[in-house]
């Protein structure tokens, strides 16, 4: 371990007793003391007390510009005004109804209008709604297997957890140019693993290797346009036009889990900023402005397969009228035109503050941006896929966060697999803060990088 990450440990351990004290009490009731494996880490998480607007308190009062913003769902920054008055003037109406009402149609209005969709209907969480399109595109198709990409996040469900991190050693999954599909863990059926064919992202030959080994069995290929849990991996020109292409002569659906990229990328998703049209969309996180809420969509002939009751979409809290009240004042009040202009703005002081500062210190690294999202990537050269993501110096990455988080700043969520969002609600005193931070470790952070570069050199 660094000896400067162990002095940022004992002082952010000293900082935050009361999360300590939480963590703990958490641990008996709660597996590793917290309600999502994504939310622990060492020596243990921040607690919050509250939050509004960009940033949050913990326990201790310690305040944060928060980068995180649960994970990427709140693009519209803590408790939106726009947000908190649309719920308000809707909680005495009804809390939940398990009836239809007008907001569906309104709000399936403006997600239609806004991507390239005929129809959609609502779930409450990323991991409902790829899971229902995987299953729509079988049905559309009569196939059982799918293809993704081997680091891929696309939630919780059997067909998701399939070469994902956690991951098993690099013996068991094979070479870069033929990835083997392997468990994310314990309880997965081996059919489904079977099911669910592995390629590496910017390598068209890997896809197309899966088809040529699968004629006419796969329903569809699903991703995130922007592969978001390796950080931050761009696709390479003519990757998406490629894939489209492949899915159109071997006859299956290529999927855009936009969970992340739908609301955060642009005011038309991935489709409108790479200009390639997927045949399904599945979109959640920061369409619900802080509460559940998510939706996947297709042309009307996929999406009839619900209607002529071949394929089962049901949930108790589909279009929650809380959330569909909440969506409706973020598709109209927070992810406008102009809030996508603010955000780009400071999206590129951000960025353009991390390239100097590392330019100037010598940091061998990179920054790695699209839309309301980015990443400081400690890599010499760009990741391209998972395999390149996995030579992260963990320590070192480790180092940034809490150094950063000790001087008032979330740059993203804990685990060097995430990435910042900047909300509409951030200001260029928040962005200047956050580089000022960053200033304050790097050049430490450097000669950290450059010792243990030298190290290994040596050996």
């Amino acid at each position: 371990m660094y000896p400067a990450l162990q002095k940022e440990l004992d002082t952010f351990e000293r900082r935050t007793p009361r999360s300590a004290e939480a963590h703990k009490k958490n641990l008996k009731r709660l597996p590793l003391g917290v309600a999502s494996n994504y939310r622990a880490y060492d020596p243990y998480p921040i607690f919050v007390a509250e939050a509004s607007g960009s940033r949050f308190r913990d326990l201790d009062g310690n305040e944060y510009i928060d980068h995180n913003l649960c994970f990427g769902t709140l693009m519209a920054g803590h408790s939106h005004p726009a947000v908190v008055k649309a719920v308000e003037g809707r909680l005495h109406k009804g809390t939940a109804y398990g009836m239809p009402h007008n907001m569906e149609w309104e709000l399936a209005e403006e997600i239609c209008t806004r991507f390239p969709l005929e129809m959609c209907r609502f779930g409450n969480s990323g991991t409902e709604v790829t899971m229902h399109s995987i299953r729509l595109a079988r049905a559309a198709t009569g196939r059982d297997k799918i293809i993704k990409f081997e680091g891929g996040y696309h939630g919780l469900h059997d067909a998701a957890l399939v070469s994902v991190k956690p991951h098993p050693p690099k013996d068991d999954f094979g070479d870069v140019d033929n990835p083997k599909p392997v468990s994310a863990g314990a309880g997965m059926p081996k059919a489904s693993i079977a099911n669910v064919l592995i390629a590496t992202f910017n390598d068209l030959e890997t896809v197309e290797r899966r088809f040529r080994e699968n004629p006419n069995e796969i329903a569809a290929l699903i991703l995130e346009p922007i592969m978001m849990n390796v950080g931050l991996c761009l696709p390479q020109k003519g990757f998406l036009e490629g894939l489209r292409a492949l899915c159109d002569k071997h006859g299956a659906l290529l999927i855009f889990d936009e969970v992340k990229t739908g609301a955060k990328l642009c005011w038309g998703g991935a489709s409108e900023y790479f200009g390639v049209l997927p045949d399904m969309i599945c979109l959640a996180k920061s369409i619900g402005g802080g509460f559940p809420l998510a939706a996947f969509g297709a042309h009307k002939r996929v999406m009839d397969l619900i209607s002529e009751h071949k394929v089962f979409h049901g949930g108790t809290y589909n279009t929650n009228p809380i959330s569909m009240v909440a969506g409706l004042a973020v598709f109209r009040e927070v992810l406008t035109r102009a809030n996508y202009t603010h955000v780009a703005e400071l999206s590129n002081r951000l960025v353009g503050g991390y390239k100097k500062t590392i330019a100037k210190t010598g940091l061998q690294g990179y920054v790695a941006s699209a839309g309301a999202n980015g990443a400081l990537m400690l890599y010499p050269k760009e990741v391209r896929n998972y395999r390149d993501w996995l030579a992260i110096d963990v320590d070192l990455w480790r180092y940034y966060w809490f150094g950063m988080v000790n001087r008032g700043v979330m740059c993203q969520p804990y685990w060097w697999d995430e990435q910042w969002t900047i909300s509409v609600q951030h200001s260029e005193a928040d962005i200047d803060r956050h580089l000022a931070a960053f200033a304050d470790i790097a050049d430490s952070l450097a000669a950290s990088q450059q010792e243990r570069l030298g190290v290994v050199a040596t050996h």
